[in-house]
């Protein structure tokens, strides 16, 4: 029985000219498979990376800036944490290599227990830094 690959689109030329290609747009931030969609994000903020695959950055941050690239990448390493099953999260909890840390609402703010203490937030949590360290090339 033979093997047959499927229907991937290939970059399609006809006489030297390229009439089809994948590729990322150049005047927007856009990844294969994970829709990236600017909307104002809380303060401080710059990105969000969510259950459904898609990713969210502040629209504060300019458009094609190295900025946009960092929050980008950043970004991206969560949207494969979630997508190979590393990382999941909802209103009560965030579950990172098989530990869940609960997670709440405390005095208006996002709050997550790590090591027996409340966090807000964006503070130091060990997806993060992960995501981090990719990022610095570690």
């Amino acid at each position: 029985m033979g093997f047959k690959l499927g229907g991937a689109r290939q970059p399609i030329a006809d006489k030297g000219i390229v009439n089809k290609k994948l590729s990322f747009k150049a005047d927007d931030a856009s990844v294969p498979g994970n829709p990236v969609i600017r909307k104002n994000l809380a303060p401080g903020v710059l990105g969000e990376a969510n259950m459904d695959g898609s990713i969210y950055i502040s629209k504060k941050i300019p458009q094609g800036s190295s900025l946009e690239n960092e929050v980008l990448l950043h970004e991206m390493r969560h949207a494969t944490d979630i997508k190979t099953g590393k990382l999941s999260y909802d209103d009560d909890y965030v579950k990172y290599n098989g530990i869940t840390y609960p997670r709440e609402t405390r005095n208006g703010k996002d709050m997550i227990k790590v090591d027996g203490q409340w966090k807000e937030a964006g503070d130091d949590f060990p997806w993060e830094n992960d995501a981090n360290n990719e990022k610095n090339g570690h």
